[in-house]
């Protein structure tokens, strides 16, 4: 009993030791030794320490090639090609590297030298000759890279690249035959629009950065690549115009991502909480979008966009709060039908934002605002109700919010008839039942039509959790409730910051040049010059502005 009572406690011990932080820095700072490890030069011990790296997983694919004797023995091989299956393109793998190794025959004499040790005289070392041969003969792939350790080795193999070893090298060669399923170009579904172009971002960031230079074809349009994520290792682009991006805000952004220590990053929205200015707030900081080109006419302003493999929605920074109304249809009709639609989006934000609380105050403590009319129709509707007016709102408010997001989860053909049948049946019901009055329901539901409004999503968060604070306001104190938390809200937004670019620029501070592509959107040929604070050097867009031309006189 007491050599078991001591074996547990040893056991005990020993997993504290492994568990304790410095055990796991530990563990941390060897993985990273071994990543920095140059590759092996014995390609079976190489190739078995792939195998153990990987677990023996099913879909690594090691194809061994035995050039020197032609016998095709399976234990000795000359020439390895290591990749993933289905992350790769087998035809052009088959076409441009297994063919054309294989049907060479000057590759397998100087094979044959490498194994004899013999040094040629124009090389300093005996395995230059068959890399040298390998990359600059044989290979008919675009993007080649040298791998020499197995940190590139793994970061490559992940890529789709279709790695290649020699038995006696001290290093490969990566191709680029990235292949497997991929979603096609489509009309993204968050940003709808009746005129404009129909493409949007898919999951692959290089078909996203073509998107994009497709848009703005010019050398200025700058790309540096990054990877977050300690375990993921995904990639982040960061896509720029030289000479209008703010060098501070992008040395800035470099230095945020460069800190982010996290196991993986699976979409943009773990960068964007990442390296926001403000984490306690409902109010988004960074834009999000999936149409490129409204991405585009953001780097033309001197913006950066941040693109994440993985995700169609691509980060632009810096972002204020005016850029969550703008719609990228607003640019391609008539400034006077963008200016009305645009002030009609601020009218229906207010009124998601403030609606409810308002219907509660003014039943609750200021009756004497109702014309006499409407004043005895909410009296007689209200007749029988078993609940106070807070109470009937913030109950259908509720259960609005849980109708909204059972449809957002439910498939889209069931998610269609739970939307009208539960607004229909639920609204009907409760009225019909006398547990709350019709004018509570007219009221939620308008103000979830104007929740819709937004052309940005992550706009509508806001309201959706203020608008129960605006509620508990409005049930105790009425107008004066309601006033003191909209002077909160406007105290705390106006303190935010994207980049250190004010939140509610060009508001506060006022920009009147910046004006001009706000509540109002003014003519293309009345705003020539780019926003202010953004554009680092070029601050004109438009050189010579083009105006309306009369017709000539007779």
């Amino acid at each position: 009993m007491f050599g078991t009572h001591m074996a547990k406690k040893a056991g005990k011990s020993k997993r504290k030791e492994r568990n304790s932080p410095s055990a796991d820095k530990h563990v941390a700072e060897q993985m990273k030794d071994y990543e920095n490890q140059p590759i092996l030069p014995d390609l079976p011990k190489l190739l078995d320490k792939i195998k153990r790296e990987m677990g023996e997983s099913e879909d690594l694919t090691i194809r061994g090639l035995d050039l020197t004797d032609r016998l095709g023995n399976d234990e000795n091989k000359d020439i390895a090609i290591v990749y993933i299956q289905g992350m790769t393109e087998q035809e052009r793998m088959d076409e441009f590297i297994l063919r054309s190794i294989q049907v060479d025959s000057e590759l397998a004499d100087r094979l044959r030298l490498l194994h004899a040790g013999v040094r040629p005289v124009e090389s300093s070392s005996p395995e230059e000759p068959v890399m040298n041969r390998i990359k600059g003969h044989l290979i008919s792939i675009g993007l080649i890279t040298e791998v020499t350790t197995f940190k590139e080795l793994f970061e490559k193999l992940f890529l789709g690249y279709a790695l290649i070893f020699v038995d006696g090298c001290g290093v490969g060669i990566g191709c680029n035959v990235n292949g497997g399923p991929k979603r096609s170009v489509e009309e993204p579904k968050t940003e709808m629009m009746i005129r404009g172009p129909r493409e949007g971002f898919t999951e692959s960031l290089r078909v996203n950065t073509i998107l994009l230079r497709r848009k703005i074809r010019s050398p200025k349009l700058w790309l540096e690549q990054k990877k977050a994520g300690e375990i993921t290792q995904t990639p982040v682009a960061i896509m720029y115009i030289k000479g209008l991006a703010d060098e501070d805000v992008l040395e800035d952004l470099r230095g945020r991502i460069d800190d982010i220590k996290i196991d993986g990053i699976l979409e943009s929205s773990y960068i964007e909480e990442m390296i926001g200015d403000q984490k306690w707030t409902p109010f988004p900081t960074i834009i999000s979008h999936e149409r490129p080109d409204v991405i585009a006419s953001n780097l033309l302003e001197g913006r950066i966009a941040i693109i994440v493999d993985g995700t169609p929605f691509v980060l632009v920074v810096p972002s204020t709060l005016n850029m969550f109304f703008q719609a990228a249809e607003d640019y391609y009709q008539s400034y006077q039908m963008a200016t009305f639609l645009r002030m009609l989006r601020f009218v229906s934000f207010i009124i998601a934002l403030l609606m409810p609380s308002l219907y509660v105050a003014v039943i609750g403590y200021h009756q004497e605002m109702i014309p006499t009319q409407l004043l005895l129709k909410l009296a007689a509707q209200r007749e029988g109700v078993p609940f106070p007016a807070y109470l009937e709102a913030f109950i259908m408010e509720l259960v609005f919010e849980i109708l909204r997001e059972a449809v957002l989860r439910m498939p889209s053909t069931a998610g269609s008839a739970l939307s009208i049948v539960g607004g229909l049946v639920i609204g009907q019901s409760v009225v019909e039942a006398g547990i709350v009055s019709s004018a509570v329901v007219i009221v939620v539901a308008f103000t979830a039509i104007s929740s819709f409004v937004a052309p940005v999503y992550s706009l509508g968060i806001a309201p959706r959790l203020l608008r129960f604070l605006l509620l508990i306001a409005a049930s105790t104190l009425g107008f004066y409730g309601i006033a003191l938390v909209v002077l909160l809200i406007l105290l705390h937004i106006s303190n935010l910051r994207s980049f250190g670019i004010p939140y509610l620029k060009p508001f506060a501070p006022f920009y009147w040049k910046d004006f001009k592509d706000t509540l109002l959107r003014a003519p293309l040929w009345m705003m020539r010059e780019r926003p202010q604070k953004l554009a680092n050097q070029d601050q004109v867009r438009e050189e010579s502005a083009i105006e309306p031309r009369r017709e000539p006189s007779q």
